[in-house]
């Protein structure tokens, strides 16, 4: 079957390229529907996301239908922290047995970027994108994380990606020797000097200012980072306000300076889809969760008491476990922190690479 490549601009083709999203998911027993409103806002003129980065949707279709879809993005402010010539392929969904399709797809994304100098382009991790599972593909993740179907490792690599990295995702058990390990971060954090904030006390415009100070501070050297602006921490926090992310997420500060945050976005499964009489455990609802501490301060415990923070705001709320975070396999001190806080492996994930030359 003769695939077209077409490039969705307008609001209608835009929300057809999303909503591709429900359809690859639709057999799903648990699933996180296609956020439309909130990534239209992310891909519009006045997105905080577009500036230092081109971003172009595509999509294959075959007799008429949509059979996959992606986004190539030349990400500036990526190349330019690292000194590369790295180009992203984003947002990537696929049917089954769409092979041509989407080597068609990536062959056409990677020719867009190598037109603008990218010499290489990776999947699953960047813009609007996270790795890969490799191994549970029928739990429902926290809401970002992909949870996409075993088939699409072979659609990649029989369209020229090989694995870059692997990554591993942390649950924890709410138990109570765990709530009083974290209470007692707390209080080793607050008697070492530093003061731990929810961001519904710093108020919007410094809570962006300095998550991204301390952001970009805290992942300068870690893989894969792209610098982070105030406006868009300001940008997700009042999409998420309602969520009770202002109350979970909190800044650390010593002596009146940043130096570390905690990022979570409590769990919002009331928005999944569920087949009939499907249910959902407890291991299956699930925060959104990241942590960074700037070099000065590490060593010192407030990674955990910020994760502590967090967990302990998500107790009260109700929860019966907790999500630490996507981490490199190779990120041992971020590894080993998971573990202390009680975390287990959950899922395993992979990002990929293609190499143009």
């Amino acid at each position: 079957m003769t695939v077209q490549i077409e490039y969705p601009r307008d609001t209608r083709a835009l929300s057809e390229f999303l909503r591709f999203f429900d359809r690859v998911y639709e057999q799903r027993t648990a699933r996180w529907p296609a956020f439309v409103s909130f990534d239209l806002s992310v891909l519009s003129a006045a997105s905080p996301y577009l500036p230092g980065r081109s971003a172009c949707p595509m999509v294959a279709r075959q007799e008429g239908e949509v059979v996959a879809r992606a986004m190539a993005v030349l990400d500036q402010r990526y190349n330019d922290h690292w000194g590369e010539t790295l180009g992203h392929i984003a947002l990537f969904e696929a049917l089954p047995h769409t092979h041509e399709a989407t080597r068609s797809l990536i062959d056409t994304a990677s020719a867009w970027l190598a037109e603008r100098g990218a010499t290489a382009a990776r999947a699953g991790y960047g813009m609007m994108d996270l790795p890969f599972v490799i191994d549970d593909y029928e739990s429902l993740p926290p809401t970002v994380l992909r949870h996409n179907p075993a088939y699409y490792h072979t659609l990649l690599k029989e369209a020229g990606f090989e694995v870059e990295k692997g990554w591993v995702d942390y649950r924890i058990d709410v138990r109570p020797k765990w709530v009083t390990s974290w209470r007692n971060a707390l209080v080793r954090a607050q008697r070492g000097g530093f003061d731990l904030v929810p961001l519904r006390s710093l108020g919007l415009e410094r809570s962006a200012a300095d998550l991204s100070k301390t952001w970009n501070d805290a992942f300068s050297r870690h893989w894969g980072h792209t610098p982070t602006t105030p406006a868009e921490f300001t940008f997700l926090l009042r999409m998420l306000d309602t969520t009770g992310v202002l109350d979970a997420s909190a800044i650390a500060y010593q002596r009146g300076q940043p130096v570390g945050a905690v990022w979570v976005v409590p769990e919002s499964t009331g928005t999944a889809h569920l087949s009939p009489r499907r249910t959902l455990a407890d291991s299956e609802r699930l925060n959104v969760f990241a942590i960074g501490v700037r070099e000065s301060a590490r060593g010192s415990g407030v990674n955990l008491a910020l994760a502590s923070h967090a967990y302990l705001e998500l107790v009260r709320r109700g929860a019966k476990a907790v999500s630490y975070t996507l981490v490199l396999d190779d990120n041992w001190p971020s590894r080993r922190t998971a573990e202390k806080l009680g975390g287990r492996i959950r899922a395993n994930y992979v990002t990929y690479r293609r190499n143009f030359r």
